[in-house]
């Protein structure tokens, strides 16, 4: 199998609420993906959609995997903006401007963030860069 590869510095994670909502919605609809672009719905609304019913970008980061193995994405230009900060996704009433899947349930996920402490940073440097769409196949 080979070796392990290092643990990386968490950079996003879900509250219980979203992470409970993400298990409901892997449920009905298979493994489920986000995507956070900052296009014009919900700029701070992570976009969640069925795997691979969404086309990631060869450019877009993959900051991690929450809920067990569900991959969150971020367009590049994003990432510049938020590369030095720690993501909750978390999950509030009402419905979002998106075409998430959690938007017929009257809920929305929404970002919160945090900047990296500086051990934080001192780790995050020290990594090789994150995977992005390029690095990982489809």
């Amino acid at each position: 199998m080979g070796s392990r590869a290092a643990a990386r510095t968490p950079r996003v994670r879900l509250t219980p609420a979203a992470e409970e909502m993400v298990r409901r919605l892997t449920r009905q609809h298979g493994p489920v993906m986000f995507h956070q672009s900052g296009g014009c719905c919900d700029g701070s609304a992570p976009m969640c959609y069925p795997r691979g019913e969404f086309r990631v970008g060869a450019a877009d980061v993959l900051l991690g995997r929450v809920a067990g193995d569900t991959p969150f994405w971020m367009s590049a230009d994003q990432y510049r903006y938020w590369q030095h900060t720690f993501l909750t996704v978390d999950l509030v009433a009402g419905r979002g401007g998106g075409f998430s899947l959690e938007a017929p349930e009257g809920v929305r996920f929404l970002l919160r963030s945090r900047l990296l402490t500086e051990d934080e940073l001192e780790h995050v440097t020290a990594e090789p860069p994150l995977p992005t769409g390029a690095d990982v196949p489809g």
